[in-house]
């Protein structure tokens, strides 16, 4: 049950800004999220990327601003509906949607899903509903990219089971009961943030989202300083969220980031379908 990931869209930003002691060039990072098939499940998908909501049509102001200061080029082929065609497959075919944290680079396509059952952080959910525009715009959440009535038919992440992650990593919610696909809570970049330990590998996995941009980031001299901390939700939890990351890939795991530029074995245009 390998995961495979696909690349939504790039966002340009120079490697100084997410690498300390980087140069000033300028890196294009990638908007990953992940497909798998689960045996029982069925086809389950990671987030859901960047799409077009965000970058064409009718949106919000802030939304338009927000496209404009991370100007975020699509992938066409990387688009799901594309991705998932290349493998044979519908947006109609995806049984479950596991969604890390509900930042716009995320959540942008989950209205192709509308029959998915999804995985979250239901009290999140329901407290974005809830909220006010500026409360949300200051976690970077637009509520306006998230389906009506999402919290309501979502499952809760923390009411799935704890078992114990390999290689210390601590303890994970079993999303589908054997041990298979592990939630670890990795806070500090957003509200909710987690990642996903896939356990079952010959080689542990462990996709820890967006704890850091750059794989080369993750040793605590290299993390990013001001003005990249500012976007954290919480930079003590984010440091120590990384120093986890870190010990788990030294231990003989693999790590994979959302937006990390490399080339990685799981990566769709690594992987024959």
């Amino acid at each position: 049950m390998k995961p495979i990931f696909a690349n939504s869209a790039f966002v340009t930003a120079p490697e100084r800004l997410v690498l300390r002691k980087g140069r000033w060039r300028s890196l294009p990072l990638k908007v990953r999220y992940g497909l798998f098939r689960h045996p029982e499940a069925g086809l389950v998908l990671v987030d859901a990327g960047y799409g077009p909501r965000v970058v064409r049509g009718a949106r919000s102001l802030a939304l338009r601003l927000y496209n404009a200061l991370f100007g975020p080029k699509l992938v066409e082929d990387g688009q799901p509906e594309a991705v998932l065609r290349q493998l044979g497959a519908t947006p109609a075919d995806v049984a479950v949607v596991v969604l890390t944290h509900v930042h716009a680079d995320h959540v942008s396509t989950l209205d192709l899903f509308p029959q998915a059952r999804i995985i979250a952080k239901t009290g999140l959910l329901a407290q974005v509903e809830n909220r006010g525009l500026w409360q949300n715009l200051n976690h970077g959440v637009f509520a306006e990219l998230l389906p009506k009535g999402l919290a309501a038919r979502a499952a809760d992440v923390d009411g799935f089971a704890l078992r114990d992650a390999p290689l210390g990593l601590g303890r994970g919610r079993d999303l589908f009961g054997d041990g298979s696909v592990l939630a670890i809570d990795l806070p500090g970049h957003a509200e909710g943030h987690y990642g996903l330990c896939f356990a079952a590998l010959p080689v542990p996995l462990l996709y820890a989202v967006d704890t850091q941009w750059l794989l080369a980031a993750l040793p605590e001299e290299r993390q990013p300083g001001f003005p990249a901390s500012l976007i954290a939700n919480d930079r003590q939890a984010l440091a120590e969220s990384a120093r986890r990351v870190l010990a788990f890939r030294q231990a003989g795991g693999d790590v994979l980031l959302c937006h990390d530029p490399g080339q990685s074995p799981y990566d769709l245009s690594e992987v024959r379908p």
